[in-house]
């Protein structure tokens, strides 16, 4: 082997050389001082793998909308939304990245957001993730309503002297659950929701309840009063629909009876025994009747009777009806307690306008009726009046009526019915009364359903 001979020059060149030997050595070794330097990523579609994972954040969403909240699942962590321009429903799932707001943009939880609030919301479209759920600023509220009035026909509700429409969107609840508008009776306190003029969501606010007499044989024809609002003649067998709460009643007959307290609990029945009460020998009072208009139509009791002379009554209550062209009607209830009295009436004029006819609505005669078709076996009342073992039928009287449907060990379900003035029959179906263990017999109408026949 030959030899190399280097001469170094300067102390700087030794330094140089001896440094590069080293690196020398070192690479043909294998070694290496420092981090070779890695390829870059490439960047091309064919090398990445899309995982379908996205992170969500509480500002994630590609939609967004106003809607009614329908339906709330805490455990499946879901809700149920009404959307109000295609009139469908969807279904979006929540977790942690989920916020949820009042009207006035304070976080609250799923619990102070209820079934018919109008709700802003916004959602990833594609997984069905709720971004975000707030009460919406835009929508009004009209809450614990009493004083109202719902008319079906014209898919109208009055509230004081507001007017709002009722839609193909308008929903309606009761303890949370969706229910049909027939369910509604026209003692319950409502609270109506709303976008400028319609109404979107009904919830039943306080709902109502059934009271039975027992041992009334003796007060039958007689009179029932409940609290300050609420009078009707006593029949056999009747279940009267009445507002929850608890009241004062008054049963009266022929100088008999007496007062009770009842407290009525919803959707339950109350009997109230009434076989303790006094019952009276029959009295009479006299009674001096002074009309203006003098030649008005009085009814007592729902007989056309002449006032021009005094009119003997038994002790008690009685329905009193006047009628006069060009005035308004009045109906009013006389209690005869004393051996006479004086009953004053003076009729308001409305001349140029239409006189009041709400008083007296049969507008049909015996040969129209109304047929309940469904569900068999059940008891019906209408008015609190019975009528009947399903199927059966009752003479047709025009205008909103409350049909109770009951049978022993079932829950008692209640409808507000409108009957048509149309020279014709009518029939109704119902849905299958629920088991009082919450199971629904045979197979169920889903919905009540209404039918004419000629």
């Amino acid at each position: 082997m030959g030899r190399i001979k280097i001469i170094l020059r300067s102390k700087n060149l030794v330094f140089l050389a001896v440094g590069a030997m080293v690196l020398a050595l070192a690479a043909g070794c294998g070694g290496r001082t420092e981090q070779e330097p890695q390829p870059e990523p490439s960047s091309s579609a064919e090398n990445r793998v899309d995982t379908g994972f996205r992170v969500t954040t509480p500002e994630s969403y590609d939609s967004t909308d106003t809607a009614v909240l329908v339906k709330k699942d805490k455990k499946e962590k879901k809700v149920t939304l009404l959307n109000l321009n295609r009139s469908r429903t969807y279904t979006l799932s929540m977790d942690g990245t989920t916020h949820l707001y009042d009207k006035y943009g304070e976080s609250v939880s799923l619990e102070q957001i209820a079934e018919g609030d109008i709700v802003d919301v916004s959602f990833l479209k594609g997984t069905r993730h709720l971004t975000s759920m707030k009460q919406s600023a835009e929508a009004w509220k009209n809450e614990g309503i009493s004083r109202y009035e719902i008319n079906y026909v014209r898919s109208e509700v009055k509230v004081g002297e507001d007017i709002y429409k009722l839609t193909e969107n308008t929903q309606y609840f009761s303890m949370g659950r969706a229910i049909e508008k027939m369910d509604i009776n026209p003692g319950d306190v409502l609270d109506f929701q709303g976008l400028d003029k319609q109404v979107l969501s009904v919830k039943v606010a306080k709902g109502h309840g059934y009271l039975r007499l027992v041992n009334d044989e003796n007060f039958v024809g007689g009179w029932i009063e409940i609290g300050q609002s609420a009078i009707q003649r006593i029949t056999d067998d009747m279940l009267l629909t009445l507002p929850e709460g608890s009241y004062q009643v008054n049963i009266s007959h022929r100088g008999g009876g007496g007062v009770k307290n009842v407290t009525i609990y919803r959707n339950e029945e109350t009997a109230l025994d009434i076989g303790d009460l006094e019952v009276a020998e029959i009295q009479k009072g006299m009674l001096i009747f002074s009309m203006s208009p003098s030649g008005s139509q009085v009814y007592l009791d729902g007989v056309i009777t002449d006032v021009s002379e005094p009119v003997t009554l038994e002790y008690g209550i009685h329905q009193m009806i006047v009628k006069a062209d060009g005035y308004k009607s009045i109906t009013q209830y006389l209690r005869v307690g004393q051996a006479s009295a004086g009953v004053n009436v003076v009729l308001e004029s409305v001349a140029g306008e239409e006189t009041d006819k709400t008083e007296v609505t049969d507008v049909s005669s015996d040969s129209y009726k109304v047929h309940l078709d469904a569900p068999e076996g059940v008891e019906a009342y209408l008015d609190g009046n019975y009528v009947g073992i399903v199927p059966c039928s009752f003479k047709k009287v025009s205008g909103a009526h409350v049909l109770t449907l009951r049978k022993t060990g079932y829950t008692t379900r209640s409808y507000t019915i409108q009957v048509d003035d149309e020279e014709k029959d009518i029939s109704f179906s119902f849905a299958e009364l629920e088991a009082a263990d919450g199971t629904v017999t045979d197979s169920a109408v889903t919905d009540s359903a209404v039918s004419t026949e000629n």
